[in-house]
């Protein structure tokens, strides 16, 4: 019989699998996305952290730029696990005339697909102590 289906049978039978392997790589990718953005912004709130506690610890009277770098490093080292790319300069300088300990961090944000590395760099500010 041309055109009837078996008893039981309708012609959405068997539709659910090609839904599902139709579906599941559009939300396989969208899950990864979210994925990414949530570790880039862990990495991103996480050095902006650690540049500020390093900022502090060189604002210090008696502190030095050394010592800014280290504890910014220590920070960094603690809490995420990569530092090949990873570049740490504090520096003295002046903000609207107040003299501050300033750190910036650049390193390499850790992405998954095609997007490929993508550098970033954050800055920590402290207001120098008197000597």
């Amino acid at each position: 019989m041309i055109g009837k289906f078996a008893p039981g049978t309708t012609k959405d039978q068997g539709s659910a699998v090609v839904e599902f392997a139709l579906i599941t790589p559009i939300v396989l990718a969208v899950v990864l996305a979210v994925l990414q953005v949530i570790l880039g912004m862990h990495v991103r709130a996480t050095m902006t952290s650690a540049a500020a506690e390093g900022a502090r610890a060189g604002a210090l009277a008696g502190s030095s730029t050394a010592a800014a770098e280290a504890r910014t490093r220590q920070i960094l080292g603690d809490a995420l696990a990569s530092d090949e790319d990873r570049r740490v300069v504090a520096d003295r300088t002046r903000v609207d005339g107040i003299p501050v300990m300033r750190v910036r961090i650049t390193t390499t944000l850790p992405l998954v697909g095609l997007l490929g590395p993508t550098s970033m760099t954050v800055e920590g500010h402290a207001v120098q102590e008197p000597r």
